[in-house]
């Protein structure tokens, strides 16, 4: 179903597809900032890592112009129901991009230092959980450029499986670092990292329910897991 609909004004209609073509442009420059940021863990990339940290600016640049646009919009335009429900959907996820360009940025944080060699086995179980949050931001901005519903209840689910692969690798970091008491300061950077992929994951989950909140016209944070899942059972994901 095409929740995004036309307007009597053709011009209003460019300018909604523009700010939401911006939006996309965003999303795809944090993704890459993301995809980034987890190579260089796994590579120990400390150029690719400053490459990651240069290019915040602009995430936080296209960030501004969005928001300036919304704003503009709803002055002249002054768009109720669900042009209004989009437009603030648009200000709250540009909001959540610019916080995974923030962890991003945390994560290179990890390859800027240096790893002996009988350390670097720990960076391994990043990877797996890193390319997993990359994929659910790659999913939750497919999801949010078609405003598919069923496609952002699935991407809300896999913050579970994100949230077992955070448990697991706490276990594993807190047995490497009673083994070999001189890995601690590596070993908190690491649990740094991990906390700021478990958030990537979180703000993802946010996106989704940003979705929710267009499409269904209701407020889906905070609401509990039996709400959450009578949507999933409506609409049959």
């Amino acid at each position: 179903m095409n929740y995004l609909g036309k307007h009597i004004s053709g011009q209003f209609d460019a300018e909604l597809a523009h700010i939401r073509t911006q939006v996309m442009v965003m999303g795809g420059l944090v993704e890459s900032q993301l995809a980034n940021a987890i190579s260089t863990v796994s590579n120990h990339d400390q150029e690719l890592a400053n490459k990651v940290l240069a290019s915040d600016q602009e995430v936080n640049q296209m960030e501004v112009k969005i928001d300036e646009a919304c704003v503009r919009i709803i002055a002249k335009r002054q768009p109720t129901a669900s042009d209004l429900r989009l437009i603030i959907v648009i200000i709250k996820t540009i909001a959540e991009l610019e916080r995974i360009g923030d962890s991003a940025k945390d994560i290179c944080q990890v390859a800027l230092q240096n790893f002996p060699e009988e350390h670097k086995s720990i960076l391994a179980g990043l990877d797996t959980m890193g390319n997993h949050v990359v994929q659910m931001l790659h999913d939750v901005l497919d999801a949010f450029t078609r405003m598919d519903l069923n496609e952002a209840i699935r991407v809300y689910k896999e913050d579970k499986r994100i949230g077992q692969n955070y448990e697991a690798m706490i276990r594993q970091l807190m047995t490497f670092m009673m083994e070999n008491p001189r890995s601690i300061p590596n070993i908190i950077s690491v649990l740094n990292c991990t906390r700021s992929i478990l958030r990537i994951s979180s703000r993802c989950q946010n996106i989704c329910e940003f979705i929710f909140y267009f499409i269904k016209g209701q407020d889906f944070r905070h609401v509990g897991d039996d709400v959450i899942e009578a949507l999933i059972a409506d609409n049959k994901v």
